[in-house]
């Protein structure tokens, strides 16, 4: 790792500590959440959702990461809205930071990305499509930020064991994965709830991104001639439980006061008015499951 990324570490290990503990002996209780809004539309959007999170989780004493992107670069048509691009994006996550004190997670999708937003962002994702991007997966690791891999919809769970080797390779341990569904046929999604028990291979914390799994993409085309995806946002209640009930460390929901006027991924974005019952539900499962207890057990292929 190079003699400036080191800067970074110190920040890092704080921040894993108290997302995860001294992984994986002792987890966060009982897990953290990635929370935020889909994509960056505007200062003004940005701030008044962060604030209403924040307001939500030290309500419920979670550890949480705001996330907004600054550019959906894997859009499928060229008329879909973006975003407002890294410079702004930055500017505007930095006063997320500034404003809530809330650690802050954003996708890079080139090498060149990686250091400039490592300045600002806590977390740097690696989006599910570019998951098997050795460059980019390694460049992302070497500013000695936290790593979150995004599997990818065509994905199994030994190539994301594959990408977070990637990380370490590079001498930074801060690797976590993201389950988020696996293609079923065209424009549709399914979850694999084996997926959640074989990704602990990988020996780092697993999340379950509840909203993105129920994407249907590319499935629709709206009158401007753009295609947009669409999705069942009433499941996404349905996924956490799972997930909870499987023992994740970590659950990743995209929220949008008006989710319908969402400009991305408006079908699986869940109201934010409704996200503290939510989260309420899944730690209620969560704190009488057994299963995070027992899914290192079964990714190790031990008797119980």
């Amino acid at each position: 790792m190079s003699r400036s990324a080191l800067r970074y570490l110190y920040d890092s290990q704080t921040l894993w500590n108290r997302l995860v503990g001294s992984f994986p002996q002792k987890n966060s209780s009982p897990f953290f959440v990635i929370c935020g809004n889909n994509v960056i539309e505007h200062r003004d959007k940005t701030l008044k959702t962060a604030r209403q999170i924040k307001e939500i989780v030290e309500q419920l004493d979670m550890p949480c990461i705001f996330k907004s992107s600054f550019d959906k670069a894997n859009r499928t048509s060229h008329l879909s809205f973006r975003g407002v691009g890294v410079e702004v994006g930055l500017e505007i996550l930095k006063a997320v930071k500034e404003d809530t004190n809330l650690p802050v997670l954003t996708d890079v999708h080139e090498t060149w990305q990686c250091e400039i937003v490592s300045e600002v962002a806590d977390v740097l994702q690696i989006p599910s499509f570019l998951c098997r991007q050795t460059d980019l997966c390694q460049a992302a690791a070497q500013t000695g930020r936290i790593v979150h891999l995004k599997k990818g919809e065509f994905a199994s769970p030994a190539v994301m064991v594959a990408a977070v080797e990637k990380v370490r390779a590079t001498g930074n341990d801060y690797a976590m994965v993201c389950e988020r569904g696996y293609c079923f046929g065209y424009s549709d999604l399914v979850v694999d709830p084996r997926s959640l028990v074989r990704l602990r291979m990988a020996k780092c914390p697993v999340v379950m991104d509840i909203t993105h799994a129920l994407q249907q993409p590319s499935s629709s085309i709206v009158k401007d001639g753009a295609i947009v995806s669409g999705g069942e946002r009433y499941l996404i209640p349905t996924i956490g439980r799972m997930a909870a009930a499987v023992g994740v460390d970590g659950i990743f929901i995209e929220v949008d006061e008006e989710p319908d006027k969402a400009p991305v991924d408006s079908k699986t974005q869940w109201p934010l008015s409704l996200l503290r019952p939510l989260l309420e539900e899944l730690l209620n499962i969560a704190k009488v499951s057994r299963g995070k207890r027992y899914s290192y057990k079964e990714s190790n292929h031990e008797s119980l």
